[in-house]
């Protein structure tokens, strides 16, 4: 099992518990992974299924933040 470093989303708001600054997103097997340190929430996207999301609108993407 590959996985790197915790690192926290400043500002962003978990959407079980509701409480801020407490999501860290991470890698682990090619999966990237959000969860909530205070609730336990955990939500995984593959690089496929960012690839396959088509719905972001380049107008309106500040940028995209890659894990290394």
């Amino acid at each position: 099992m590959t996985a790197t470093r915790k690192r926290f989303i400043a500002g962003a708001v978990c959407p079980k518990c509701q409480s801020q600054d407490t999501l860290a997103v991470w890698r682990e097997n090619d999966v990237d992974t959000v969860g909530c340190v205070k609730c336990g929430f955990a939500q995984r996207q593959t690089d496929q299924q960012l690839a396959d999301n088509k719905t972001m609108e380049p107008e309106n993407i500040i940028g995209i933040f890659h894990l290394d």
